[in-house]
């Protein structure tokens, strides 16, 4: 069984639908609010853990009502919360998301997130770990660190750069696994990435870093990936999409059991795809998240079609 260790956020999701945007100053009607346990590190470790992996996780929530329940929630999801600390000087962190169709517009106010230090990482459950995953809702200082720590241990990093920043080259070259989406591909590295030749040459650019892996997500349409070597295009599942809240961090989290339980990175992708097709059919972050079973079923009926 696969053993990763998620640093990453914590957030409570406030959502609600809206028939559009709104203009700057204008007041509109929505409806359907909810909230939803998210944040890209918690996402990322649900994920994972529902797929099979043993997951402990590094973060931090405020002493409030949502640090308690994001902590009750990963852990009813198998997540180990034992180095999530709760923290007395900051809110836990909260996204206010729109929901408009089938896309998304996300405000994120990382409260207690802020204060993960690089001091308070646990480095023995890095340690033990045979992954390491990170984001970047917490600071780039202890997400460097993290890095750090696991290069020395000799674990595997998988970075999923966002939210999108432009971020330094010796700061993307302590991972082994990128994935970003088109825009954060486009902020690394300073080129469009609106077609898919041009995703491949942005990508190209990782991976002259010296990032050994590099999958750029494509949203519905899908991923392009190499280890390295050439370049490969995969499309979307076709499903009805209904939110895609949590699209990539699914695609993250399964992509990192995979990896970790040995799979090849072509493999791996395939499995990250399926579990994202399965993600973005259902309302919510943590809650769209499917399980082994769940995934097992939908790629064995897309054999027998």
């Amino acid at each position: 069984m696969a053993k990763l260790c998620v640093a990453g956020s914590l957030n409570m999701d406030l959502c609600v639908e809206t028939p559009r945007v709104p203009a700057m100053g204008e007041t509109i009607i929505g409806g359907g609010f909810f909230t939803s346990p998210g944040g890209k590190g918690a996402n990322q470790a649900v994920a994972a853990a529902k797929l099979g992996a043993r997951v402990a996780m590094a973060g931090c929530v405020g002493n409030d009502a949502f640090g308690a329940q994001l902590a009750e929630n990963l852990r009813a999801s198998g997540v180990d919360t034992s180095h999530i600390r709760v923290v007395e000087n900051a809110p836990t962190g909260i996204a206010v998301i729109l929901l408009h169709h089938r896309d998304n517009y996300i405000i994120v106010d990382p409260g207690a997130n802020a204060l993960l230090t690089p001091q308070s990482l646990p480095d023995p459950l890095i340690a033990a770990s045979d992954l390491l995953v990170l984001q970047l809702e917490i600071p780039l200082e202890t997400a460097r660190r993290a890095m750090e720590l696991a290069r020395a241990h000799g674990v595997k990093v998988l970075l999923n750069p966002a939210p999108a920043r432009a971020l330094p080259p010796d700061f993307l070259a302590l991972a082994d696994i990128l994935t970003p989406n088109e825009s954060e591909c486009a902020l690394l590295t300073g080129l469009p990435c609106d077609t898919l030749a041009h995703a491949e040459q942005a990508a190209r650019a990782l991976l002259a870093l010296g990032v050994p892996h590099v999958a750029v997500t494509l949203g519905g349409n899908g991923v392009l990936y190499s280890d390295g070597g050439g370049f490969v295009h995969k499309p979307a599942r076709s499903v009805r999409v209904v939110d895609t809240t949590a699209a990539g961090d699914s695609f993250t989290g399964a992509l990192a059991v995979a990896l970790a339980d040995g799979a090849q990175f072509p493999q791996a992708i395939d499995f990250a795809l399926a579990v994202a097709a399965l993600t973005v059919a259902r309302k919510g972050a943590q809650a769209s998240l499917p399980c082994l079973e769940e995934v097992q079923e939908f790629i064995r009926d897309e054999k027998t079609c």
